[in-house]
């Protein structure tokens, strides 16, 4: 398996285990991980209760990074 994003996030999670079903159910993007709820942990094998607790607290995490830096953007604008 190559190395990527979500490879790398399950394994600051220490859930480096799932990482194959990940991949395997459509999960190779941040973005896609930012939607998994109860259904898609049960598709990816996800059983372990604290390990479901664990992913689905660092998703909430994701999601409020997106907030921060959604009011964080600039234009740029010819001089006049």
């Amino acid at each position: 398996m190559c190395t990527n994003i979500v490879y790398e996030w399950l394994k600051t999670l220490q859930l480096l285990q799932y990482a194959e079903s990940f991949v395997d159910n459509g999960y190779d993007d941040l973005e896609v991980c930012k939607q998994i709820g109860d259904p898609d942990l049960d598709a990816i094998g996800v059983a372990v209760p604290h390990h479901r607790r664990r992913i689905h607290e660092a998703v909430r995490r994701l999601k409020e990074a997106d907030e921060t830096a959604a009011g964080l953007y600039f234009t740029l604008e010819p001089q006049p």
